[in-house]
């Protein structure tokens, strides 16, 4: 009678569930490449809203044994379920639930968690109106979108790739009853927190799929015996691209706002899937090689380790969860170290012997005069990576950054793109935020404004030493050198690039005007203003962004065109219907160009050589092809390093250094650091990519192998420049007021 009253007051009080027969759940931002691979997530929600139709049977059956076997028997209360379920519970060590899957859809849906009577009268009372309004098919669709599953993973779509990196339709056996076990607990079930939990649930669901029906008896048996392999960072599938996510995250809500987290947009991007993986690869390469070079700093941590086994683990647990896995950078706590052996253990339980040259890189921290703070020791969290020829090596996360970017220079698109290491450790963007110099991989800008003052690659220029006085330089004297400390005397201007003679480079600069070259490479999309006009400017002694210099060396690649960066091609919305399109703009007859295509031919010309016989000789050399063209480049006291180059169809730049600029090492060079990260991506970006060298463009004249501009060819160029004059440039116009000045030789000298 009491619960008669109680419903007859309650059922005017349930809320609308109208809405329910169109389900539209909050919906996060997705970010996905060219080719359509998730890059990145951004909501409150991880969620994939997947229709019914979608969701294959294996994952409905699993779902169905274990929360709600007669779910499509049922009115939504199974009082036959709740009767067996009170039976089985008795003596038994597993109980059975008696909430039907569309008492769990009312109750996440609508009510909140508290256990009460009166919640529970609502619980069923909205059971029955959501049996009346909607079908069963839309009921378990609701459900397997709406629960949580950990992770922040929000129906079992999401919960796939979060746990396993794979899409729901191609599910096993053993991974549906794995994400079937997780809507009872979701942390304490899971296979990433509680692996020996979440495998024992895993078999119980087998098992109940089994007793109703749903797999075979020899199916059952093979899913036990399946080994699963969850997702992890260290994950060779996962495409890392969360710079990329980032900055496409920070563009939407620029246009969205709020709406950005919610509302199911689909972002499509101009990301290469394969070169971005490459990409990523290839600078963490660069980085870690770079790391072994450098002194070993010590453990990031030490603990004191119980001598109860389970207290020991639960402590390895603890440190290991604030010092994650850092991609294929593994954090361990070390159970026993010497100078021979070092024994470490993961947060699986795996312990892993560490012998021979896995010891090498951190001799110092095995060495036992080490400092306390230093030392590998019993309880020392450190860092292991797998070796390319097999075997554990000891390593630490380096302190130096880096960034990388891939552009197709007939129309922008932005094809792969790292903006540092690591994403969690340092989300500053160093492709579009770091204003780093260029050093020598900005001469090229300043060679093809020399084109067009009448020099050729044949002209001959003078690698003598300069000094410039202080009654000059109004200042203190600056005498520039070349990175090698030697002068090799007149030399062609094709060997002054190849060979990256500073010298050349200034006398070049001379010659041009340190103005009339400021106004020339903001042609190719640098800011004048980055750029003092002075003599420095030569060396590459102003500030350039990585994607500016991607941009700067398109121009060469493409024949004369400056075109755009470009990242979004289009915007959907969660039933994929576009809202923006916006692909990129390709270049046409009647885009303007931004130096003449003869330029861009000769540029091309001259940065060969550069790859063949230059400071990059190992790019022809390794890759086996003669249509790349590129230029290194490092700052004075090697505070940063590049590698700038192209084919034809795909420009790529590199940059290594240090957020706080310091110096890498009096031996660090780009073409030792930045050249074979360039070439590690393009050993799988040119496998695509046919021999593509260019074609002469009109108004070019072949002299002796040499291209000349026609004009030039008939005797009006620069023959020669500095090889009979005396040392000491007689232009102190083009040198800065002495303020300025002093800060910028500081740069420069050695």
């Amino acid at each position: 009678m009491v619960v008669g009253v109680a419903m007859v007051v309650a059922y005017p009080n349930l809320p609308d569930i109208s809405d329910l027969a169109e389900y539209k759940p909050k919906l996060p931002l997705r970010v996905l490449t060219a080719d359509g691979q998730l890059i990145g997530e951004f909501g409150e929600e991880r969620r994939n809203l997947t229709p019914i139709k979608d969701i294959p049977r294996v994952m409905k059956d699993a779902v169905l044994a274990i929360e709600d076997s007669r779910f499509y028997e049922h009115g939504g209360v199974d009082y036959l379920g709740i009767l067996r379920a009170g039976i089985a519970n008795i003596g038994r060590a597993k109980s059975q639930g008696a909430s039907t899957i569309t008492m769990q859809v009312a109750r996440n849906v609508y009510l909140s968690s508290e256990k009460t009577f009166t919640r529970k009268i609502y619980e069923i009372l909205l059971t029955y109106k959501l049996e009346h309004l909607l079908s069963k098919d839309q009921i378990l669709e609701i459900y397997m979108n709406q629960i949580f599953l950990g992770h922040r993973a929000y129906g079992f779509a999401s919960a796939s790739e979060t746990y396993f990196g794979k899409p729901l339709k191609d599910i096993t056996i053993a991974e549906a009853a794995m994400l079937a076990g997780l809507p009872k607990a979701p942390s304490a079930l899971n296979p990433i927190n509680n692996p020996k939990r979440a495998r024992s649930r895993q078999l119980y669901i087998i098992e109940r799929m089994e007793e109703n029906g749903f797999i075979t008896a020899s199916q059952a048996l093979r899913a036990k015996a399946e080994p699963l392999k969850l997702r992890s960072s260290g994950d060779k599938k996962i495409l890392h691209a969360e710079h990329v996510a980032e900055t496409v995250r920070q563009m939407v809500f620029a246009q969205y706002g709020q709406d950005t987290y919610t509302r199911g947009l689909n972002v499509y991007t101009t990301i290469q899937s394969g070169e971005q993986m490459a990409a990523y690869r290839a600078l963490r390469q660069g980085l870690m090689d770079f790391e072994r070079r450098q002194i070993y700093r010590g453990p990031e941590k030490f603990i004191d380790l119980p001598s109860d086994p389970k207290k020991a683990e639960e402590a390895i647990d603890d440190v290991l969860d604030d010092h994650p896995d850092n991609g294929d950078v593994m954090s361990a706590v070390v159970l026993e170290a010497s100078a021979k052996k070092v024994v470490v253990i993961r947060q699986n339980g795996e312990q892993i012997t560490i012998t021979g040259d896995g010891l090498k890189p951190v001799q110092s921290g095995l060495a036992d005069k080490a400092p306390a703070a230093k030392q590998i020791r019993k309880g020392a969290v450190i860092r292991i990576v797998q070796m390319a020829k097999g075997g554990w090596e000891i390593t630490q996360l380096p302190e130096v950054e880096g960034a990388f970017v891939a552009v197709t220079p007939q129309n922008g698109s932005i094809r792969a793109l790292v903006g540092g290491f690591d994403f969690t450790k340092n989300k500053f963007n160093h492709v579009t935020q770091a204003w780093r110099q260029p050093g020598s991989s900005f001469k090229p800008f300043i060679y093809s404004a020399a084109l067009e003052k009448g020099f050729t690659p044949a002209t001959v220029v003078n690698d003598a030493p300069l000094f410039f006085d202080g009654g000059v330089t109004g200042g203190q004297p600056w005498e520039p050198k070349n990175y090698d400390g030697t002068f090799d005397g007149p030399m062609s201007l094709r060997k002054g690039l190849a060979k990256s003679k500073n010298m050349v480079s200034i006398r070049v600069l001379q010659s041009v005007g340190a103005r009339n070259a400021q106004e020339w490479v903001s042609r190719f999309g640098f800011d004048a203003e980055k750029h003092p006009p002075y003599l420095t400017m030569a060396l590459g002694a102003g500030s350039v962004t990585v994607m500016q210099m991607a941009t700067g060396y398109s121009v060469f690649a493409n024949g004369g065109y400056r075109v755009q960066p470009h990242l979004i091609t289009r915007i959907t919305d969660y039933k994929d219907r576009i809202l923006v399109d916006s692909p990129p703009q390709a270049i046409t007859p009647d885009t303007p160009h931004a130096i003449s295509s003869r330029n861009a031919y000769v540029m091309t010309s001259l940065l060969q050589e550069v790859t063949r016989s230059g400071t990059a000789a190992k790019a022809q050399a390794t890759l086996h092809r003669s249509d790349i063209y590129g230029k290194t480049g490092t700052t004075n006291d090697a505070m940063d390093a590049w590698f700038a180059g192209y084919h034809p169809q795909l420009a790529a730049v590199v940059w290594i250094g240090y957020d706080t600029p310091r110096k890498l090492g009096d031996r660090e060079t780009g073409g030792g650091l930045s050249l074979p990260v360039w070439i590690n991506f393009m050993e799988t970006a040119l496998r695509t990519l046919p021999q593509a060298e260019p074609m002469a463009p009109e108004g070019l004249v072949n002299i002796g192998g040499e291209w000349l501009y026609d004009e030039y060819a008939r005797g009006g160029g620069v023959n020669s420049l500095g090889t009979n004059t005396e040392s000491t440039p007689k232009t102190p116009a083009s040198l800065p007021p002495a303020e300025e000045r002093n800060r910028i030789l500081d740069l420069f000298r050695n």
